[in-house]
C-alpha cells in the first residue's frame, strides 16, 4: 500500500466518524473541497461505494462500515506505538481524554490534573463532564471515572478515592416546620427534592443502610432535577430534603445552612474508579495521570 493510500483511508475514517464533510475537514484541517474530492478517489479506485451523501448528512454503506471495523483497530494500534515512542523524549508528552461526573471531576481529577499538568507542560489533559454511562471506546476516551459498584467486567479498574457516603440534608429552617425524619419509611410524609438519572431517565431512589440491611426509598415531592448542584440549591432554599453524595455538602454542613439527618442509615460505598479497556496499550502520558490518581489509602 502507497502512502498516499494510507493517508485516504485514514481521511475516509474522520469523514465517516463526524458523518460531515464540514466537520471532518475542519477537524483535519483541510478544505472541504478537497476532502470530498479524495473520497471521490477512493472510492473510484476501490471500486466501491462507502458513504451515502445527502443534503443534510454523511453515512458509512455496508462496505463503508465493513473498512472502518478494519481501519478502526489497525490506526489506534498505530497511534498506540507511536504515542509509545514518546518515552524516548527526555519529557512525557501526549493528550489523555477522560470522560467523569461532574462530582469525580472536581474533587478528584482537577487537583491531579492542574498539578500534573503544571509539573509536565508538554501534558494535554482534556476532561467531559458527563454524568451518563459513555461507552470510551466508541467515543475515543483513553478512561472514564465511574463509582465501582457500576464498572464493566472487560474494563482494567483502579481506584481513585476513598471510600464514599450519601447523605440525606434539609435546611433547618425546613425540619424547625415539617420535623426530621427518625428512619427512611418517614421520608414519605416529607417533601423530597429528586434527581432524574442521566441513563435511565428515571428518578434516583434513595439507598440506605444500617446493620446490614439495604433500603430503597422512591421518594417524591414538588421538585425535580437532573443536576446534583440544583438539588442543593433547592435545599438550601428550604424545599425540602435532598439526598447526594456528602462532598457535595460538606461545607453546607460545616457552615450550618444545611442538617444532615439519618446519617445512621448511610454506610460507606466504594468510591470512583479510572476504568480503561484492557486491550488497549497505554501512553505514557496516561501511565503518568493513572498514577498520579491511583488511590493508596
Amino acid at each position: 500500500m502507497q502512502r498516499e493510500e494510507l493517508g485516504n483511508l485514514a481521511l475516509f475514517l474522520a469523514v465517516a466518524e463526524e458523518r460531515s464533510f464540514t466537520k471532518a475537514a475542519a477537524k483535519l484541517g483541510i478544505s472541504q473541497s478537497a476532502l470530498s474530492h479524495t473520497m471521490r478517489r477512493l472510492e473510484a479506485k476501490l471500486g466501491l461505494r462507502l458513504l451515502t451523501r445527502t443534503t443534510r448528512s454523511v453515512a458509512p454503506t455496508e462496505a463503508g462500515e465493513r473498512l472502518i471495523e478494519t481501519l478502526r483497530p489497525a490506526l489506534e494500534d498505530i497511534g498506540d506505538r507511536l504515542a509509545s515512542l514518546t518515552e524516548l523524549r527526555e519529557r512525557p508528552a501526549g493528550t489523555v481524554r477522560i470522560t467523569s461526573s461532574a462530582h469525580a471531576a472536581r474533587a478528584v481529577l482537577w487537583p491531579v490534573t492542574d498539578r500534573l499538568t503544571a509539573e509536565n507542560p508538554d501534558i494535554n489533559v482534556e476532561i467531559s463532564i458527563d454524568n451518563g454511562l459513555v461507552d470510551i471506546v466508541s467515543d475515543r476516551f483513553d478512561a472514564g471515572v465511574r463509582l465501582g459498584e457500576r464498572l464493566d467486567q472487560d474494563m482494567i479498574a483502579v481506584p481513585i478515592s476513598p471510600r464514599l457516603r450519601m447523605a440525606a440534608f434539609a435546611a433547618p429552617g425546613y425540619l424547625d416546620q415539617h420535623g426530621t425524619p427518625q428512619t427512611p419509611y418517614d421520608l414519605a410524609e416529607h417533601n423530597c427534592i429528586s434527581l432524574r438519572m442521566a441513563t435511565s431517565g428515571g428518578l434516583y431512589a434513595w439507598e440506605f443502610e444500617r446493620d446490614g440491611k439495604e433500603l430503597k426509598v422512591r421518594t417524591k415531592g414538588q421538585l425535580v432535577f437532573n443536576d446534583a448542584d440544583m438539588v442543593v440549591a433547592a435545599a438550601l432554599a428550604g424545599r425540602g430534603i435532598a439526598f447526594t453524595i456528602e462532598g457535595h455538602v460538606d461545607r453546607h454542613f460545616a457552615a450550618g445552612s444545611l442538617v444532615r439527618v439519618l446519617e445512621d442509615w448511610c454506610e460507606p460505598f466504594d468510591g470512583y474508579y479510572l476504568y480503561y479497556p484492557s486491550r488497549r496499550q497505554p501512553s505514557p502520558a496516561f501511565t503518568l495521570m493513572l498514577e498520579a490518581l491511583r488511590y493508596r489509602a
